[in-house]
């Protein structure tokens, strides 16, 4: 099986991401509603349909009054100018176009000298490329539909600065567009062409400005919220719709929630006989990697976990991000199913048996940085290939036995041959310690103790096996240390494990009595 030091971390983020789908359990909510005056205003999410069905039954047909309205005026800058990265990322939203797609049409397009140099991870120009900019940002205002949407002088200083510049500047089209049949491109490149040149205009056009209206109504003591919103100054946005609507697509996924207009509200005001009701839903899964998504968490891989001079971070660079995909998806270990990225059960396996290290984005940000180093002469070549040879010898030597060390990336991994932690308080079944924490063996039982839960990582300790086992064994255990985030200080007391619903797995603190209370 292949191996790379970012193809490898990048199965790895995908396998994760179907692992955390898998666990999901979904849970359902209950949102109180009161319709006034018309517009609608929102209770608090509630898991309990009881209760939440008595706040509708206490608020339908009685009066509302409005507590507060707070109005903020709120700017959105325009987006910057396209590197190769968010370009494809792009692409893939809208048009569905892969990573590699969009490279081999905009690498057609700077061929054909319509576009510049796509292979960039800038998103500026430098100075010398101004007067350029603004020939170019006054032609695409006249003779392209969404250049309508402009207003006032291009700003072209807030997409200008060298010193952001390492190799290759943004991508942007070129003055050859002028003298160009768009029409007569293939329509993947009139596609990208046209949304590079509309993202020259959005990003050197007007900021967005609103202002933001959050009203909060009291009805029989219950707390409902409105929000709302008044377009000041539309500015790039109108560049942005205008281009959407000429898109071939009926839809896309872009498509914005906003907030609409609320009427004229003041404190006091008064509305008589709202119609109240409940708002049902659930909670969602992650959502599978697209490769719009994927390419952004490549961008941001591991980063907390790197020193902050790092070379460079993340996963690839923007010029091999769509081979290294390509590579997953011939290699077999991911498919396409239409935009997403689903990794096969080979790709799986793959990630199972592959150490830690291997996995780790850090990996290759360290040999990023030996690699500099041996450009600059302060690190012998051969040092750095020895280093890596002895690695390689140790991965062989000392990694074995996968299946103990990664089961339970995935809850419903076969168990066999491993010793089970305690059982399961919900159905009696064995109860086995996973990557993430420790799964009942029951694929129909939801119950699950997971190591990073809220209620222990706020007391900075984590549920390790001792634990875990004293909690099944007993429903309690005993831990010292725990933090306060109150006063910062830690104390001592009694975990109990609460999971008398079923559904939810809760603990509480039992606080032992103190010697000399009385004194």
């Amino acid at each position: 099986m292949n191996v790379g030091r970012v193809m490898s971390p990048t199965l790895a983020l995908l396998v994760q991401r179907e692992a955390d789908i898998e666990a999901f359990a979904s849970r359902p909510f209950y949102v109180p509603e009161i319709t006034c005056g018309g517009f609608t205003a929102s209770g608090e999410k509630l898991p309990d349909k009881a209760v939440a069905e008595k706040i509708r039954m206490e608020s339908d047909g009685q009066a509302a009054s409005v507590l507060s309205v707070e109005k903020q005026a709120k700017t959105v800058q325009p987006p910057r100018l396209y590197d190769l990265t968010t370009l494809q990322r792009e692409c893939n939203r809208i048009y569905g176009y892969t990573a590699q797609q969009t490279l081999d049409y905009v690498q057609s397009l700077y061929e054909k000298k319509l576009a510049t140099y796509p292979r960039t991870d800038s998103q500026y120009l430098t100075e010398d490329m101004q007067a350029t900019a603004v020939s170019l940002v006054l032609w695409l205002r006249d003779n392209m539909p969404f250049g309508k949407g402009c207003a006032g002088e291009p700003d072209i200083g807030r997409v200008t600065d060298g010193g952001k510049v390492t190799d290759h500047h943004a991508i942007i089209p070129t003055a050859e567009i002028a003298r160009t049949d768009l029409s007569g491109l293939p329509s993947g490149e009139r596609d990208i062409l046209t949304l590079i040149a509309a993202r020259l205009l959005s990003a050197t056009a007007q900021a967005h400005r609103f202002e933001a209206v959050t009203a909060v109504l009291d009805c029989r003591g219950h707390s409902f919220t409105a929000k709302g919103k008044t377009v000041l100054q539309t500015g790039w946005k109108e560049v942005e719709r205008l281009h959407r609507m000429g898109l071939k697509q009926s839809k896309t996924e872009e498509k914005e929630s906003e907030d609409a207009a609320l009427p004229p509200l003041q404190e006091g005001q008064t509305f008589e006989k709202v119609s109240a009701g409940v708002r049902e839903g659930k909670t969602s899964p992650p959502k599978h990697y697209t490769e719009d998504s994927l390419l952004a968490a490549m961008e941001t891989a591991g980063t907390g976990d790197m020193p902050e001079d790092a070379e460079r971070k993340g996963l690839g660079t923007p010029a091999t991000r769509a081979a290294i995909l390509e590579k997953l998806v011939s290699a077999g270990f991911v498919e396409r199913r239409k935009k997403q990225l689903i990794p096969t059960e080979k790709g799986r396996n793959l990630i199972l048996v592959l150490p830690d290290n291997i996995k780790s984005p850090v990996l290759t940000a360290e040999w990023e940085s030996m690699l500099k180093q041996v450009e600059r002469g302060e690190l012998a070549a051969d040092t750095f290939m020895g280093q890596i040879a002895d690695m390689s010898r140790a991965l062989v030597k000392e990694h074995h036995a996968p299946e103990e060390r990664f089961s339970g990336l995935f809850p419903d991994a076969k168990r066999n041959g491993r010793e089970a932690v305690g059982t399961c308080p919900r159905c009696g079944t064995s109860v086995y310690e996973g990557k993430k924490g420790f799964f009942c063996d029951n694929r129909d039982c939801s119950f699950a103790l997971w190591k990073d839960n809220k209620f222990f990582s706020g007391k900075k300790k984590t549920i390790t096996k001792p634990v875990a086992a004293a909690l099944l064994k007993e429903g309690r255990v005993s831990m010292s240390g725990l933090y306060s985030g109150k006063t910062g200080k830690t104390y001592d007391a009694v975990v109990l494990l609460d999971d008398t619903d079923g559904k939810y797995v809760n603990f509480r603190l039992e606080f032992p009595a103190k010697k000399g209370r009385g004194k």
